[in-house]
């Protein structure tokens, strides 16, 4: 059904790069949420009430949350799939972060009000009610809730959505918080004491729980979070199965929204190469990366002297001396000869949580080296490294 909906609703389905195609998969993601919670928080509030049922009725605001949440999904949508302007000039993109955001704090709200009128009724329970048709209920809403959840992770998997992945996350709640609820009216009967009280706070308490978990993931893409192992090593691949670069290093990735990256890097070139044969090489290189990959790059280029046999061994030394070193790499090594000693620069690489301090490993560095080379003075600078691992 689900491919069916998008075949149906959304022309050029299969273009998920262009923008308006993007918005048109929010915009029917939004409108199904909408339609759906609408009706199963109309069915449960009513039959929630009409038998006193508090946790029925938890779980029909919590779907009426739902629909508010897929407003906030279509709103969300149509700004990001706006054009970069003079005010926003790497577009709109973060606001389906935003969007995600705000249904985090719904269902934060949400679960706390409905702590507030569950949690009383567990001491005092009121007598318990049970029919037919709140059963038929219940399961109509988890099977519903189940393929809503399927419908939103199947859309959010073909625009790459954080804002879909969250809906789908919300849906999956539901489908366990109904479940609790009809396994409470059935157990009721069994054991002679409403767990409705119980079961409605179960469910509010797990609610706030996925907000909080939710909130915690998309504050970590609104701060700004470093490039993605995978993401990061494809783009080194690709820049390295290029002729003419010897290395890469300071790769930094910007996500401005899904399809909206930015990323900078510095690449090595043999430095007896034709400064402007490798100019060349490198604009061609952003612009098939950006092409293939969709993927705003700005080059660095970093000259290195590859003919110099005394440097080559250097290099061979130093990835000896930084193999105790676990996680720290070294880049841009040169050698300044002088009449008394050399000076040896290179950058180290650690990261962030690395154990020894800055001073410390630069010092140990400086002692090995110093050990193979007493007349080479080291100068020593230490990066971060800014990908997730």
């Amino acid at each position: 059904m689900t491919k069916w909906i998008i075949k149906f609703f959304i022309r050029d389905y299969q273009n998920t790069g262009d923008p308006e195609v993007r918005f048109r998969y929010g915009a029917v993601a939004g409108m199904v949420g909408i339609v759906t919670n609408l009706l199963l928080a109309a069915a449960k509030i009513l039959i929630g009430a009409l038998f006193g049922v508090i946790a029925i009725v938890a779980d029909g605001l919590n779907n009426l949350s739902d629909s508010l949440s897929s407003v906030i999904t279509l709103v969300g949508f149509r700004i990001s799939s706006r054009k970069a302007d003079r005010e926003h000039p790497y577009g709109h993109g973060r606001m389906e972060y935003i969007a995600a955001m705000m249904i985090a704090m719904i269902m934060v709200t949400m679960g706390f009000t409905l702590i507030q009128e569950s949690f009383p009724r567990i001491f005092y329970p009121e007598e318990a009610a049970s029919s037919w048709l709140i059963w038929v209920t219940l399961a109509a809403s988890i099977a519903v809730k189940l393929w809503q959840g399927l419908f939103y992770r199947a859309m959010g998997r073909a625009i790459g959505s954080d804002t879909l992945r969250a809906n789908f996350r919300d849906s999956v709640n539901d489908v366990i918080s109904t479940a609790a609820v009809l396994l409470s009216v059935l157990l009721t009967p069994l054991i002679g004491y409403n767990t409705d009280g119980i079961m409605g706070t179960a469910v509010a308490v797990f609610i706030v729980y996925s907000g909080v978990m939710l909130m915690k993931d998309t504050i970590q893409r609104l701060l700004g979070e470093g490039a993605d192992a995978a993401l990061s090593e494809s783009i080194k691949s690709a820049i390295m199965s290029y002729e003419g670069i010897v290395g890469v290093h300071d790769l930094e990735v910007h996500n401005y929204g899904p399809g909206r990256m930015f990323a900078s890097v510095h690449a090595e070139v043999p430095a007896e190469r034709d400064i402007l044969s490798s100019h060349d090489l490198i604009d061609n290189i952003e612009r098939e990366i950006r092409q293939k990959m969709g993927l705003n790059l700005t080059i660095h280029m970093d000259p290195i002297v590859t003919s110099d046999p005394e440097l080559d061994l250097l290099r061979e030394e130093l990835r000896e001396i930084l193999r105790p070193f676990e996680g720290v790499t070294y880049h841009d090594l040169r050698l300044v000869r002088g009449t008394t000693h050399s000076n040896v620069l290179f950058d180290l690489v650690t990261p962030f949580d690395y154990r020894l301090s800055d001073e410390e490993l630069c010092r140990r560095v400086d002692a090995a080296v110093r050990e193979k080379h007493p007349d080479y003075f080291t100068v020593i600078a230490v990066d971060k490294d800014l990908v997730n691992r």
